[in-house]
């Protein structure tokens, strides 16, 4: 039994949910998986999955086992790419993760130039307005605009982002004038959603500091930024957007910012990696190159469009 083999086609089978799956995935037949997991189990002297006609779940040993696994296999291929020169040398494939359009106006023209300075590298982008799980896509490089979380990830802070209200000015001529977040109430709003509906929208006093949420009523809701800014423009409502977002649109008068002094903290822009041993030459040479680039970047966005 190839154990190395069974315990790569074990993750496979937990990470997509099935058997049927993981072979569609890894080109191996179903039966040789099936085969495959059961001589594991049977070396093992345990049961490490329960299977039902519906889904496939782990057993508490093969939630313990898993765990080894997975750094077992990734110290395996640690092992492999150092033996191949991937830590002596830049080259291979860099996954790249960002936001759909800050990684449109930002991110790809970095790496297109990062590509002609190091011929040997390829990227492979996930351009998602959601968090795309770093060590479960594999994923070398993530761009996170917000607060993160405490976790085991090495974090390199390159700016902060503000989030701005912003409508036409035409639906804006419409509506009394918006000196307070309350002055909102009145006016169509479009929710930019993408886990929960939106109900409220938070902003902060400038005076006393305090957060407080106003009720929206969203006429349209959508999932991406992109949509967002386009149903604004075209004089829908009044959103909520990071300020990279609507910027363009803003210099040249198809949006105007409203309610400046009420906005929250700027959030910040970081460059994520997962933390680990030694760090693949391609990794370190991108974000030595990306950093920088994209730091001057946001500090030009911020310093250009500090007023409304």
């Amino acid at each position: 039994m190839d154990r190395l083999e069974a315990m790569a086609l074990l993750t496979k089978v937990v990470d997509t949910g099935s058997f049927s799956a993981a072979s569609r995935e890894t080109g191996v037949p179903l039966a040789t998986v099936s085969r495959k997991i059961g001589e594991l189990e049977t070396h093992l002297g345990t049961r490490l999955l329960l299977r039902t006609t519906r889904k496939v779940s782990l057993t508490v040993a093969g939630e313990a086992y898993l765990a080894s696994v997975r750094r077992i296999l990734d110290d395996v291929g640690s092992a492999e790419r150092a033996a191949a020169g991937e830590f002596e040398a830049p080259r291979g494939e860099l996954l790249i993760a960002a936001p759909v359009l800050f990684g449109r106006l930002f991110v790809l023209p970095i790496v297109i130039e990062f590509l002609q300075a190091f011929p040997e590298i390829s990227a492979r982008l996930t351009f998602s307005d959601r968090n795309v799980p770093i060590v479960e896509d594999h994923i070398d490089v993530a761009v996170r605009i917000g607060t993160l979380p405490d976790s085991g990830m090495i974090a390199t802070n390159v700016g902060t982002m503000r989030t701005v209200i912003c409508a036409s000015p035409t639906l804006l001529a419409q509506h009394p004038p918006v000196e307070r977040p309350e002055d909102l109430k009145p006016l169509p709003a479009i929710a930019f959603e993408f886990r929960s509906p939106v109900a409220s929208w938070r902003f902060r006093d400038a005076e006393t500091r305090s957060i407080f949420e106003v009720p929206i009523a969203a006429r349209l809701s959508v999932t991406t930024a992109d949509a967002a800014l386009f149903a604004a423009c075209e004089g829908i409502g009044v959103t909520r957007l990071f300020h990279y977002q609507c910027a363009p649109a803003v210099a040249d008068g198809r949006l105007q910012i409203v309610l400046p002094n009420f906005e929250l903290e700027p959030t910040p822009v970081s460059l994520l990696h997962a933390q680990g041993g030694l760090l693949p030459r391609k990794i370190r040479t991108f974000l030595d190159f990306a950093t920088p680039r994209l730091r001057q970047q946001v500090r030009d966005l911020m310093e250009r469009n500090q007023a409304p």
